[in-house]
């Protein structure tokens, strides 16, 4: 026998050592076998997925079964089982005649010998399950026969789903992963944001220098060192773009948000603010690819609560004014000849996409949205008579639409459960090529055949999933492509690809000091909320731990009006990396499920979303993942909000809690809001609340007003320029607690914003933050 055939039989031994009978036993055994088999039955009760008074020798159907083992081996609770059974391959088109008949232990045997990826060319209910005994799952009579077409008790179902998850624990060890520091998950990415140049000859990226990211270019094809052209020491660069022969970058001063427009020649000789306006914001509005020497802009440089539009020409630095903002604008679009055609108008509540067919016309409305519907424009066609966009105009879900210039919508696309986020579109073929959504992880429906070819191709070549690629830049014919390929253990990597010759050539690794085996790995997951939501979310578990028992953080998102993703997280990754669990859940208001869960969260700030919050914890700790005298909660910008609330709401639930930017009283947020949002205080008022109507509620769910409740140790960390989050809402916070004689650790960032950029301030933080959490959440 060789090596690999005596590993496989020391492991099929090793797991019947430790399974137990399915199948009706000798009368000897049975006396054996009934506590096994309560034992089974009790975690299926623990787990809420079977009701305490269940019998366990009640048959059960095929969607029963399916239910059992969906909410045992997975953590997608709040789901249709039979969608996810069928997503991982447990079941096959037309293999079941009826859901509801009784399942047989053949069928069950199969299902289970899928799940473990074990199938093997079995043709029969016989072959698969004498494959389930063979791998531990099942055990026959003492005459060793199976009863492959007899049908499946509550009992035997659980004891099946026992031996499968002690299976799975056996291939787990607790030793854990090598401790890596807070620098090397804080520490800033390599080369990364690759853009071609717009005659296809040169790549720019963002490199880090003087621990800064900063711009540089490189020649294509050529080994020649790249070069800087930037020199930012005080802060990150915040975007760039190629205008000819010059790169356009982005950056604030402290975190202010008040960005300006640089501009670097191709040599990095000479650096221009072209935008030197004090407390100003621009935005871009237009690169005007087929204009030489100027782009469209957007300033609050007149009126700060509103952004006109301007041309500005990036050689010399003069601006012209193009459109008047009246006072309701949100945005503006250009055609492909830099004209400003489209523009939002909105008082906060409804809004209409106005139209004109010339910059010296006056615009007509084309299309009014009502409260809750958006509409938000790609781009006109190439002969400018269309508009693409995403919009959920007259229905739930955001779908990818084209619209005529009557206001006229053709539906591209629409997804049944989740928003479409964009779209790929050729601009030669003036084709939308694909649409993108996301679900657990984010998927393309295709509509171009060739598309999809090069697509698939790609990823062939890397050997990822289609949830892993991302197409970052490419030229007009789409024959050379900036590439990128991301996962939950991979930070990312970027690769020059020709779609013609087939070259495939690596660019850069963003973390190379970090190894994908040494990550731990992001599930997707979902749960019913109190009152019947489904919430779906992620959870990252320590790698070579098994998932019991463990120390939690709970990691709300920040908005809330956005969602997390499956994806490389380096926060959650640190956590997970000293041993935590990490849970993260799109709660409602969260973005991309559809209007009527983001407007579930209407008012809801500490109420329903909070509760949709517990609900997590309490989902995890049911699960027996997290240890319920060791949960914590960290969380920035709404997710500091949340985890104040919840010290006040449910201090019973934490023992350790993480205040990232967060706010704490809802009269002082809402009263020093930044002025460009002054045009959605209607929004707000309707969202979160009006400090005059709703002033007992938003006094109810303003953590500030009830620091008596919180007894969990609490670490505070602000910006002190945060124009969103003012310094003051966490000062309140921290001097009501040492009033109380509470102790509070407090960290403030005085070159700091809405959340850390700095390098050096990341790495302060997190080792604080590590230091509190292991000193309160660790025996």
């Amino acid at each position: 026998m060789n090596a690999r055939k005596r590993l496989v039989s020391a492991a099929i031994a090793a797991i019947m050592a430790v399974s137990v009978p399915v199948s009706v036993m000798a009368q000897d055994g049975a006396k054996k076998a009934a506590p096994l088999y309560q034992d089974g039955v009790q975690a299926l009760v623990t787990k809420g997925i079977v009701d305490k008074g269940v019998k366990q020798n009640q048959e059960i159907s095929v969607k029963d079964f399916i239910r059992y083992a969906v909410m045992s081996l997975t953590y997608q609770h709040g789901i249709d089982p039979m969608k996810v059974a069928s997503e991982k391959g447990w079941l096959k088109e037309g293999e079941f005649t009826s859901v509801d008949a009784p399942i047989k232990r053949g069928e069950m045997a199969r299902m289970m010998v899928r799940a473990l990826g074990k199938e093997q060319g079995e043709t029969s209910l016989a072959e698969y399950a004498a494959s389930a005994k063979a791998l531990g799952l099942i055990q026959g009579d003492a005459d060793g026969s199976l009863h492959e077409d007899q049908p499946v008790t509550v009992a035997q179902a659980a004891v099946v789903l026992k031996n499968y998850s002690n299976k799975m624990l056996l291939t787990m060890d607790e030793r854990g992963v090598s401790q890596i520091s807070v620098e090397d998950f804080m520490r800033s990415p390599g080369s990364f944001g690759y853009e071609l140049s717009p005659d296809g000859k040169y790549l720019s990226y963002a490199g880090t220098w003087e621990n800064r990211s900063n711009v540089f270019v490189e020649k294509i094809g050529e080994k020649s060192e790249p070069i800087r052209v930037t020199s930012s020491r005080d802060r990150d660069i915040a975007g760039f773009f190629w205008k000819g022969d010059n790169i356009l970058y982005r950056k604030d001063k402290g975190g202010d948000e008040n960005f300006h427009v640089y501009s670097s020649t191709f040599n990095g000789n000479k650096e221009v603010d072209l935008t030197p306006y004090d407390k100003v914001s621009v935005q871009l509005v237009s690169d005007l690819s087929g204009v030489k020497d100027e782009i469209l802009i957007s300033m609050n440089k007149e009126d700060a609560t509103i952004f006109d539009v301007y041309k500005l020409n990036v050689k010399t630095g003069e601006t012209k004014l193009i459109a008047k903002n009246p006072g309701n604008i949100l945005s503006w679009v250009a055609d492909r000849q830099g004209k400003i055609r489209l523009a939002s108008e909105s008082d906060g509540i409804g809004s209409t996409m106005l139209y004109r067919d010339t910059e010296e016309e006056a615009f007509k409305p084309l299309v009014t949205l009502n409260y809750g519907d958006a509409m938000n424009p790609l781009g006109f066609s190439a002969d400018g008579k269309s508009i693409y966009a995403v919009s959920n105009n007259g229905r739930d879900k955001t779908a990818l639409v084209k619209l005529n210039l009557k206001g006229e919508e053709e539906v591209l696309y629409q997804h049944p459960e989740v928003d479409v986020t964009g779209a790929y579109y050729d601009k030669n073929q003036d084709k939308m090529l694909a649409a993108v959504y996301v679900t657990d992880k984010t998927h393309l429906a295709f509509f171009d055949d060739k598309f999809e070819a090069m697509y698939r191709k790609l990823q062939q070549k890397l050997g990822v999933s289609e949830s892993e690629i991302g197409l970052n830049d490419y030229n007009e014919d789409m024959t050379k492509l900036i590439v990128s390929v991301s996962n939950d253990k991979t930070y990312g990597m970027y690769y020059f690809y020709d779609s013609v010759s087939g070259e495939l050539k690596t660019l850069s690794n963003l973390s190379p000091w970090l190894k994908p085996d040494q990550m731990a790995d992001m599930y997707p997951i979902s749960y019913k909320s109190s009152d019947g939501l489904t919430i779906h979310g992620y959870l990252t578990l320590p790698k070579n731990k098994k998932p019991q028992n463990l120390p939690m953080i709970v990691n709300p998102h920040g908005g809330p009006w956005t969602r997390d993703m499956w994806g490389f997280n380096p926060e959650a990754q640190l956590l997970a990396n000293r041993g935590y669990a990490v849970l993260q859940m799109n709660f409602r208001a969260s973005m991309g499920y559809g209007k009527s869960f983001r407007d579930a969260g209407n008012k809801q700030w500490g109420l329903k979303i909070q509760d949709d919050i517990t609900d997590g914890v309490k989902w995890a700790i049911q699960q027996g993942i997290a240890d319920p005298k060791r949960v914590g909660i960290y969380g920035g910008s709404f997710g500091g909000y949340a985890t104040l609330t919840g010290i006040t709401k449910t201090p019973e639930l934490y023992a350790a809690a993480v205040d990232y930017v967060g706010i704490s009283n809802m009269f002082s947020f809402l009263g020093t809001i930044p002025p460009y949002w002054e045009n959605m205080r209607n929004l707000l008022n309707e969202r979160v609340g009006d400090v005059e109507k709703d002033k007992e509620m938003l006094k109810q769910v303003s953590p500030v007003f009830h620091v008596d409740k919180i007894v969990t140790p609490l670490f505070v960390a602000q910006g002190a320029n945060d124009p969103r989050v003012n310094k003051a809402e966490s000062d309140q916070i921290v001097e009501a607690l040492k009033k109380r004689g509470v102790q509070v650790e407090y960290m403030v960032k005085d070159d700091e914003g809405h959340g850390f950029t700095n390098e050096e301030n990341l790495i302060d933080f997190f080792n604080t933050m590590i230091k509190f959490l292991d000193k309160n959440l660790k025996p």
